[in-house]
């Protein structure tokens, strides 16, 4: 009995301790629960405790920075907006530049067109203003009117003198197209003819032919000669074209030449004279 009486105490004093570990050790967790949570939000804590933040004033010498910077800005877009505009081709600009040449008139003359030359640095009998002319699809010699000026030079984008300056260059170039050339050689016999004659006299002819085919052809010259002494004062439309489809098929031995061919017979006597001279 006194033995079951002190395993009783015993075990009872056991569940007691077990009790009193387990409160205490949860009463721990509860402590560190706390800890936890004060320390995930010291930004409370430290809005309280900090004073707010004073903007700081500016002073004069970031005022005029600022100033500056503003300016810099807008100096800069001005700029841009300045080389855009520059670059640009301006018909205003371009209508100006006409009337430096032609006056009071709708019309530049053989006087504007002289000073005109000059200043582009381009003799009159350049071809390069043939090609020029062809561009603005002139219809006279030595005239350039005002719906030709502004229809030609917007196409070549060039509203003053250093633009057509730049673009020589390229005139010259076009005549290096096959295509391109023949358009202009044809549109050199009406360009060039009086307006109420239907041929082109013959020393314009010679003229022309010398500033079209003189570079390019060999034969050229013993070709103006034969229309020196020969009979002829005019050359029509048809005489012109074929010249220069033979310039550009007829070999210069003229051995694959056909007489019996659809060629003129100005082209007939140029070879019958030429092969005669080569025999003499």
């Amino acid at each position: 009995m006194h033995s079951d009486a002190a395993n009783f105490q015993l075990n009872s004093h056991l569940t007691t301790l077990a009790s009193i570990h387990k409160i205490h050790h949860t009463l721990h967790r509860l402590n560190l629960a706390e800890d936890v949570g004060q320390d995930s939000h010291p930004s409370a804590c430290c809005s309280k405790a900090m004073p707010p933040r004073k903007k700081r004033r500016p002073s004069a010498g970031d005022d005029m920075s600022a100033k500056k910077s503003r300016q810099d800005s807008v100096f800069r877009k001005h700029e841009t907006s300045q080389i855009r505009e520059e670059e640009m081709f301006s018909s205003k600009r371009c209508l100006e530049w006409f009337y430096e040449y032609a006056g009071c008139d709708d019309v530049v003359g053989p006087e504007g067109m002289e000073k005109f030359c000059e200043d582009i640095g381009v003799e009159p009998e350049n071809v390069v203003m043939l090609v020029l002319a062809w561009k603005l699809d002139a219809q006279s010699m030595g005239y350039f009117t005002l719906q030709e000026w502004l229809r030609g030079m917007g196409s070549l984008q060039c509203d003053s003198t250093e633009r057509l300056r730049n673009s020589l260059d390229y005139l010259r170039s076009v005549l290096n197209d096959s295509t391109s050339f023949k358009l202009i050689y044809r549109y050199a016999f009406d360009f060039a003819r009086e307006k109420d004659q239907r041929s082109l006299d013959l020393n314009t002819a010679k003229c022309m032919l010398g500033l079209l085919l003189g570079k390019t052809w060999p034969l050229f010259p013993v070709f103006n000669q034969f229309l020196e002494q020969s009979k002829y004062k005019v050359i029509n439309k048809d005489q012109w074209c074929n010249v220069l489809e033979f310039s550009r098929t007829i070999n210069l031995d003229l051995s694959n030449y056909d007489e019996d061919g659809a060629w003129p017979v100005l082209l007939d006597e140029f070879v019958e004279w030429y092969k005669e001279r080569q025999m003499s």
